[in-house]
Order: structure tokens, then sequence, then C-alpha cells
């Protein structure tokens, strides 16, 4: 089958946003498909908890299982499987109308490949990620907001630039509760220059755009503080 060059994002969220004793945490789901709507190679279940230090800064530890296939023959089993555990800062601003997140994160991550070998890697990851509410000046029921952000993707050990996701979408946030985005994400991912038997070979990168659909639900937890439609992952 030819390659393609839009694939698909699947999101479904629910959170447990953080109430009068600031504790809150969160559990995703999440698929993804080589193709737009098809061949599907790729989930995610995670999940963490978070306790928010005041309405601006919040502090969060999460893990999960993220499990990769090939997508001409799912029944052979994962090609590899990650563990996952991160902790993270996140950081809002409110300007009006508009609307920041920074999120920072440190991740550890456990491979296992189907030849059997046991990798670890360590990741930071930083994301600005900006809301504009369009029929009213706070994202509340019945609001229409864009979503724009960058992440960028480092890793210590080198090469550091290891990759860059931009997402741009539209959502409608129906009540407290329920929030429906709709929206596309380049992904790039940066292979590092190297020079073998007097070969120079230049950087390289390799992109994809997604189209992301996600959902989010949340619990009733009573609190004062307008709450941003972001995306935990």
């Amino acid at each position: 089958m030819p390659a393609t060059s839009t694939g698909t994002w699947f999101i479904g969220t629910l959170v447990v946003p953080a109430g009068e004793k600031k504790w809150g945490g969160f559990a995703e789901i999440q698929a993804r498909s080589n193709g737009l709507f098809q061949q599907f190679f790729y989930n995610e279940l995670k999940g963490g908890v978070s306790y928010d230090l005041d309405k601006n800064f919040s502090l969060m530890v999460a893990g999960g299982r993220y499990a990769t296939y090939d997508h001409h023959d799912l029944s052979t089993g994962p090609l590899n499987v990650e563990m996952r555990l991160w902790q993270q800062l996140t950081i809002n601003q409110y300007l009006a109308r508009l609307k920041f997140e920074h999120r920072y994160r440190v991740e550890q991550r456990w491979f296992t490949y189907r030849d059997g070998t046991n990798p670890f890697r360590s990741r930071i990851r930083y994301r600005l990620n900006t809301f504009i509410p369009l029929n009213h000046l706070t994202v509340t029921d019945n609001t229409f907001f864009l979503s724009i952000y960058d992440e960028i993707f480092l890793n210590p050990v080198g090469p550091v630039f290891e990759r860059n996701r931009f997402y741009a979408g539209v959502g409608f946030q129906f009540d407290q509760h329920l929030i429906l985005q709709l929206g596309l994400v380049n992904q790039t991912n940066y292979n590092p220059a190297t020079f073998d038997s007097g070969v120079f070979t230049p950087q390289s990168a390799s992109g994809k755009n997604n189209v992301v659909i996600g959902l989010i639900y949340r619990l009733n937890r009573r609190s004062n503080n307008e709450r941003l439609p972001t995306q935990p992952d």
C-alpha cells in the first residue's frame, strides 16, 4: 500500500479538575493511524495526578503505556512498547481574551522492542499553547475558541533537538463538562548529522501532518477559576 501524507490522531480524555483541595488528575486514550482514518498502528493509555499551587501554577506526575504496531499486520503484536513516567509544571497567563499556557515536562522512557532489547531514554519537552475564545471573553459554556501551540522535544544526551510539534485547531466548549476540538498537527522528527567511512551526511528531518480529533470530558468540581481547554498531551 503506498505511503500516505496525512494521518489521524484520535484523543479521548477524562479530566478531574482541581477542586477546593487543589488535587486533580486525568486519564486518556489515544489512537493514531498512518493514513486518513485508515492504517491504525499506534495507541496510548495514560493518566496522572495534578496539584494546583494556585490558579496559574500546577504540578503533575503521570505515566502511560505507548505501543507501536506494523499497520500492515496488527495481529503480529507491537513492534515496541514504551512505559513512560513524567513530571510536569504548567504556568497559565490570562491577558484579557488571549490565554497562554506554558508547559515544562521531564520524561523517563523504558522501551521493550520485539527483538528483546530494552533501552532507556529521557527527554525534556516545552509547549507554548495559545487559546483565543471567539464569541466570549473567556472559555465558558457555548464557546468557540482557537488553539495554537508549538512544542519542542529535547534529548539531554544528544542530538539535542529531537522533534517539533505544531498544532492549530478550533474547538467548542458545550458546557463545563464537554469539549470538542478539531485541528491539524505537524510532527517533524530530526535525525542527527553523521560522519561514517569518510562520508558526511547532514541532519535530516521527516515530517507528517495529522488530523486531530479530540474529545474532553470534565467531571464537575467546585472552582471559580477559568479552566483552559488544554489537551494533556
